[in-house]
């Protein structure tokens, strides 16, 4: 029965929703903790030679950029190519933008899912309704009645596959809205550290945290 069918997928995708939900927000506080504990411990460096020390006990989004920084300036510094002030400055720029962009991508997994569901499943549902309907009329014109006790039970059978598909769609869309957000505050986070490391740079006059110059 394609209405059973429709309801089964529907099902399977709201638990899709649901598994991908938690698996994010599960991530996304482990991150956050990450970061917070990273930051407190980044904010107490007074040079870039301090970092390593850090990064050995630290995770997440923000370890990642800073890691990503430390290893450009350590390859700077090994460079048989002599760049000036500038050319430094923006080759760490560089760096820092392009870690940023992955941990963001690394972010959005999962986002593709969620916005899937919550476009399609209505339609799903409403395909199962019409469908359902579709063979309700059928049957009843073949039985020659249409009281209100025969066309009541097919048609509201049918129904319920629209009522899934909203309610599949639903936790769908306001999980993506959610986690969209949360994303976005990341990046302007991992943002703001790629700021206060390139000031921890020039702060400390370090190309490298080995303290090369």
């Amino acid at each position: 029965d394609i209405v059973n069918l429709v309801l089964g997928l529907l099902a399977l995708l709201s638990g899709l929703t649901w598994t991908v939900g938690i698996i994010k927000f599960v991530r996304f506080q482990q991150d956050r903790r990450a970061s917070e504990g990273f930051l407190k411990a980044f904010r107490q460096a007074s040079s870039i030679q301090d970092l390593p020390a850090i990064l050995d006990a630290a995770s997440g989004t923000l370890t990642a950029v800073c890691s990503a920084g430390c290893r450009e300036l350590e390859s700077i510094r090994r460079s048989p190519i002599v760049l000036d002030a500038m050319d430094r400055r923006e080759i760490l720029e560089h760096t820092l933008r392009q870690q940023i962009h992955v941990e963001q991508t690394r972010l959005e997994d999962g986002l593709g899912i969620l916005a899937s569901v919550g476009s399609t499943a209505p339609f799903i549902g409403l395909f199962g309704t019409v469908w359902g309907i579709m063979h309700a009329l059928i049957s009843i014109s073949q039985a020659g009645s249409a009281g209100l006790d025969v066309v009541a039970g097919p048609i509201g059978e049918a129904l319920i596959a629209t009522a899934v598909g909203i309610a599949a769609a639903v936790p769908a869309v306001l999980a993506y809205n959610y986690f969209r957000r949360r994303v976005r505050l990341a990046v302007v986070r991992m943002e703001s550290f790629a700021s206060a490391f390139q000031h921890l740079v020039i702060k400390s006059r370090h190309e490298s945290p080995a303290g090369g110059r």
